[in-house]
């Protein structure tokens, strides 16, 4: 049996969703249920089962930005910027937006909407809403190409292999706005480009699977005719792959191009559309 707890702005068990989240025990599989509401709140959630369902309209919005320069003089960088940081073994959402109102990527940078590092996570009827770096999909590389590149929650640690499944929803963003190395199944969702740019910078390794998107759906929101990519390899295995979807006339096609600097590695990236390696892909995250 799960512990239900209630969070709304008066008269339930918590007024802030951070504090209901630290009311959990670590090993006790928990439902967490948000009434409808604003919540300004930078969450922080590090539990082993855990299920957070909206009643009604719930955004959740934080704004921090990796440009910003913190009191010690350094930036705060890209992996402290989250609006909702969640670990963990098993993660549930539904009917949630989260939101990172920092701004444009070219002004505040990198600002994550999500920021998931659960060995299994299933988002439904989820929205992301942000710029540069929406959501991120643990693991992180296994090493920095900068120092402090990676500074944030769980960087110290050993790199696991995470799956996610996101059903319905949406996610807005402009620049890398899906990233990272996780095996990921994006399906009928509904996907805006609001800066020119690139949709997925995928880091898994050649045997992974890799980001997979199926019958998804890619829109402009306020970007030019080509002046958006599918896809480009923030490490030089990363693998995404696109199975019937439909595209704007933003998204230039094939969708492709090399990570700048790097461009003799991208020959060991994978980017498929709709051929046979793409059902493959799809296959196997499915049959997992």
């Amino acid at each position: 049996m799960r512990l239900t707890i209630h969070v709304a702005q008066s008269g339930a068990d918590y007024i802030s969703i951070q504090e209901a989240v630290n009311a959990v025990p670590y090993g006790v599989a928990a439902r967490l249920v948000i009434h409808e509401g604003h919540y300004k709140e930078k969450l922080f959630c590090d539990k082993k089962d855990l299920e957070i369902v909206g009643e009604g309209k719930v955004i959740i919005e934080w704004d921090d930005a990796a440009r910003t320069i913190l009191a010690d003089g350094i930036k705060r960088g890209t992996f402290r910027t989250y609006t909702a940081f969640f670990s963990g073994e098993e993660l549930r959402l539904e009917n949630l937006t989260f939101i990172n109102s920092a701004g444009k990527g070219e002004v505040a940078g990198q600002a994550l909407a999500l920021y998931l590092d659960v060995l299994h996570s299933e988002l439904v009827d989820v929205r992301l809403i942000a710029h540069q770096d929406t959501l991120f999909l643990a693991p992180l590389p296994d090493e920095e190409r900068e120092p402090r590149g990676f500074y944030g929650p769980r960087h110290l640690l050993p790199r696991t292999l995470d799956r996610v499944y996101m059903k319905g929803g949406e996610v807005h963003g402009g620049v890398d706005f899906i990233f990272g190395g996780a095996d990921a199944l994006f399906e009928d969702v509904d996907i805006y480009s609001n800066e020119p740019g690139w949709v997925t910078a995928p880091s898994g390794r050649k045997d992974d699977i890799g980001l997979v998107f199926k019958s998804c759906r890619f829109h402009a929101e306020g970007v030019g005719d080509g002046s958006c990519h599918l896809m480009r390899p923030w490490r030089r295995e990363g693998k995404a792959a696109f199975v019937d979807c439909t595209f704007g006339p933003h998204i230039q096609l094939p969708g492709f191009t090399p990570w700048p600097g790097r461009e003799d590695e991208a020959g060991l990236a994978s980017f498929h559309v709709d051929d046979e390696e793409a059902r493959r892909l799809l296959s196997r995250l499915e049959e997992e």
